[in-house]
């Protein structure tokens, strides 16, 4: 989710207003729901509820309540979420858990958890270099850099925690970061905090990246050149070799966010390197998380020995931060053995995204830029649309959460298709179906500001 400057917020909420004027009763009826928003806004106290970006929550909520759409986000699931969930009783196909491999509650990942808090307990209590260390965070470790190829790796409390911390310090304010505008936040943040010169290339454009490091590199200090090995809002993956000739060219370091391709790409759910034939030695800084495929929590960085040693001595997010619980530790390396040992998981992961892909086209969805690996994208349009649609597929059994403005842009809005290796062809069948015959009625019904305003008048 963006976070917003609070002009952008305040600009937001004036855009939105505008658009809702021209429906006579809708600005009554919003400021019932909001509570006199307006005024305090215009007060700029110390009170949160005074600021515009909360504002624009309200506005949602109380358009959402106006119009009967309820909020999709945060739903409240029973149990464990893998190819099926349960919501308020009722069981559900979802496509809305990263559980790529189907490994959450598997008997081995639950025993490691289960034997490592009977030895070491549920914490280590503070950081690793306070605290100390625990073999189960070495297993980890080396089992995170035999699967990239590289010489070591660390791992950090939060995948998000993890691209802030590293690149916000290996970077300064004399430094350059060439990145994707869909790169995930947690980048965007890490440049914000670095104080680097951030430049953002159309999505995929190499082209762009090569014009932005040939205008800017000769300026700076160092360089960074930051992708997604599976982009998470379009399923597609970047040219890999093409952006190591980049990184030479202009003596850059390159880095890779793995999150959504460890146990997705390649042929041994290697990632982007294995799957495009590239040397994992000719990329600086493999990052990844644990909480997807890996069943786990928490995010890692993977390369150098060197790269590992300076960040163990000097990355806010490792150095000031509790070391990883045991428990879960040694679910992720669980789950990356059993990985290893049966790859027919990523066989049909890879089955279900490519048959998941060729139907939805065959049905006229537009799937945008995506691979057909696991995340498949289904583009709305607007964002009401996608919020609707995805009320509609829960009443009618499927589980999909929409990623609408402003994680995307307004007219990009969409729900994305999470794959498992567990889902059946019966249930991704039925998803495609009831997506297909549902999305022309949405948006063949009223439009949002005329729904509001049938209920305002």
């Amino acid at each position: 989710m963006t976070t917003y400057h609070p002009i952008e917020a305040q600009a937001t909420i004036d855009r939105v207003r505008q658009t809702l004027r021209s429906s006579p009763g809708v600005m009554t009826r919003l400021d019932e729901h909001a509570g006199r928003a307006v005024a305090r806004i215009r007060r700029r106290d110390v009170n949160f509820a005074a600021l515009p970006e909360y504002e624009i929550i309200n506005i949602t909520k109380a358009a959402g309540e106006i119009t009967g759409i309820e909020d999709p986000f945060y739903r409240l699931h029973d149990g464990r979420a893998g190819e099926t969930t349960t919501i308020g009783g009722r069981q559900v196909v979802n496509f809305s858990s990263y559980d790529y491999l189907g490994l959450n509650g598997h008997a081995e990942v639950v025993a490691a958890a289960k034997a490592a808090i009977d030895r070491f307990g549920t914490s280590v209590s503070a950081s690793r270099l306070s605290a100390g260390e625990r073999q189960v965070h070495r297993d980890l470790e080396a089992a995170l850099a035999r699967l990239h190829g590289t010489e070591d790796a660390i791992v950090f409390l939060s995948g998000h925690a993890t691209n802030v911390s590293v690149i916000g310090g290996l970077l300064g304010a004399e430094d350059l970061i060439v990145s994707d505008v869909a790169i995930h936040n947690s980048v965007t943040e890490g440049a914000k905090l670095s104080g680097a010169k951030r430049v953002l290339c159309p999505h995929g454009d190499l082209e762009a990246f090569e014009r932005a490091l040939r205008l800017n590199r000769s300026r700076h200090r160092r360089a960074l050149i930051v992708v997604e090995g599976l982009y998470g809002m379009d399923g597609d993956a970047p040219d890999l070799a093409q952006l190591v000739r980049l990184k030479r060219r202009y003596n850059a370091w390159l880095m890779v966010d793995e999150a959504h391709s460890i146990g997705v790409l390649g042929a041994t759910g290697r990632g982007i390197a294995e799957e495009q034939g590239v040397d994992p030695a000719d990329v600086d800084i493999w990052m990844g998380t644990l909480s997807k495929t890996l069943v786990a929590a928490g995010g890692y960085i993977a390369g150098t020995r060197t790269l590992v040693e300076l960040l163990k001595f000097t990355s806010p997010g490792f150095v000031y931060s509790a070391g990883m619980p045991p428990p879960v530790a040694a679910a992720a390396t669980a789950a990356l053995e059993i990985m290893r040992r049966e790859p027919w998981r990523l066989e049909k992961l890879r089955q279900n995204g490519s048959y998941f892909a060729d139907r939805a086209k065959a049905r006229g969805l537009d799937i945008g830029l995506s691979i057909g690996a696991s995340i498949v994208p289904i583009i709305v349009g607007s964002s009401p649309h996608a919020v609707i649609l995805s009320q509609r597929l829960l009443e009618r059994g499927y589980n999909i959460v929409p990623a609408i403005f402003p994680g995307v842009a307004e007219n990009q809005a969409r729900l994305r298709f999470f794959m498992t290796s567990r889902h059946s062809i019966e249930q991704i069948e039925g998803a495609i179906e009831a997506t297909a015959s549902e999305l022309p009625k949405v948006r063949a019904g009223p439009s949002f500001v005329n729904v509001i305003a049938g209920i305002g008048a």
